[in-house]
C-alpha cells in the first residue's frame, strides 16, 4: 500500500516543537548580538507575536552585555541563555560565572551606560536574580507574557 503524500497534516504542529532551548555563548562582546539573532529564530519558530519578540531582543541584549561587561571571570567562561516558552509567557535568564548579583542603579542623564536594569524592570512582567544553588555564578531573567492560544 502506498504511503500518502506528506501535506500539511502530517506536519507536527507549533505546540510539538520543543518550548525550550538554551545557547552558551563565549564571554565576549560579540555574543549579546548573536543571542538576538538566535532568539529572533527561535521566536519566529514559536509563533510569537512581533511585540513580544521584540521586548525579549531587546532585554536579551541588555543581559547578555551586563554578563560580558560586569563577569569578571576568567576567559574561556561561557554566558548560557535559556528561553522557555510555557502557556502565558516568555521566561528567558542568562547565566555568567560571576556570584555578584545585579542591582539597578540610578543613570544620570549624562551616563552613556546604566540603564539596562532599569528598563528590564520597566518592560519585563517580572525579573530577577539568584545565586546558583549547585554552582558558580548567577542566573538574571525576566518574564513577559505571551498572548494564550
Amino acid at each position: 500500500m502506498p504511503t500518502p503524500p506528506a501535506g500539511p497534516a502530517s506536519r507536527p504542529s507549533p505546540s510539538a516543537l520543543p518550548q525550550d532551548i538554551e545557547w552558551r555563548l563565549p564571554r565576549h562582546a560579540r555574543s549579546a548580538g548573536r543571542a538576538r539573532t538566535l532568539l529572533r529564530e527561535q521566536a519566529t519558530s514559536w509563533k510569537l507575536p512581533d511585540e513580544v519578540t521584540e521586548t525579549a531582543v531587546l532585554l536579551i541584549s541588555e543581559l547578555m552585555t551586563n554578563a560580558y561587561r560586569h563577569a569578571k571571570v576568567s576567559p574561556g567562561r561561557e554566558i548560557r541563555a535559556c528561553c522557555v516558552l510555557e502557556a502565558d509567557r516568555l521566561r528567558i535568564s542568562v547565566t555568567d560565572a560571576n556570584d555578584t548579583l545585579p542591582m539597578p542603579r540610578q543613570a544620570s542623564p549624562d551616563d552613556e551606560s546604566g540603564r539596562g536594569l532599569t528598563l528590564v524592570a520597566a518592560l519585563a512582567r517580572e525579573w530577577g536574580a539568584e545565586p546558583r544553588p549547585a554552582g558558580i555564578g548567577k542566573p538574571v531573567w525576566f518574564e513577559l507574557r505571551t498572548p494564550t492560544p
